[in-house]
């Protein structure tokens, strides 16, 4: 008996070991790797330095983030590399020409929103994507100094 009970012990810590390799080697896999789309970032900053922002609420992105069909409407009259600037986030592993690749909203093809940026800060930190989160955050900073000022 109690040669049965070691060997299901063994046979369980085998198990077991074989389990926390796996998990580990799944935990180990790179996610997504996001990065910066720099392009983005200036045309984002040269519009607010123009004036094309709105210095919204946190919170009015649901509202303001534009539809699918003007997403699509808008890729139909200007195409994926105007399209692009719109997005502060590059995802590598999807083809050029496609909306899977470009992440991380902030304006509504005509001009940048404070609610979006919000949202792309808010996120890019919670995945930890620093970089994305910095350009977030300094483009707030350029949007807020204004927004004070109109109070």
């Amino acid at each position: 008996m109690k040669a049965i009970i070691l060997e299901n012990a063994c046979l369980c810590s085998i198990a077991v070991a074989i389990l926390l390799c796996a998990t580990g080697t799944t935990l180990a896999q790179p996610r997504a790797r996001l990065k910066l789309n720099e392009d983005a970032f200036t045309f984002g900053a040269q519009l607010i330095k123009q004036g094309h922002f709105i210095a919204d609420r946190k919170g009015a992105w649901r509202q303001h983030r534009p539809s699918t069909e003007r997403e699509n409407e808008f890729i139909r009259q200007h195409g994926f590399g105007e399209y692009a600037k719109w997005y502060l986030a590059i995802d590598e592993r999807y083809a050029e020409n496609t909306k899977r690749r470009y992440k991380f909203p902030y304006g509504d093809f005509t001009n940048v929103h404070r609610c979006g940026v919000l949202a792309v800060q808010s996120r890019a930190g919670e995945y930890k994507y620093s970089e994305i989160e910095n350009a977030a955050t300094q483009l707030r900073g350029m949007i807020e100094p204004t927004r004070n000022s109109m109070r």
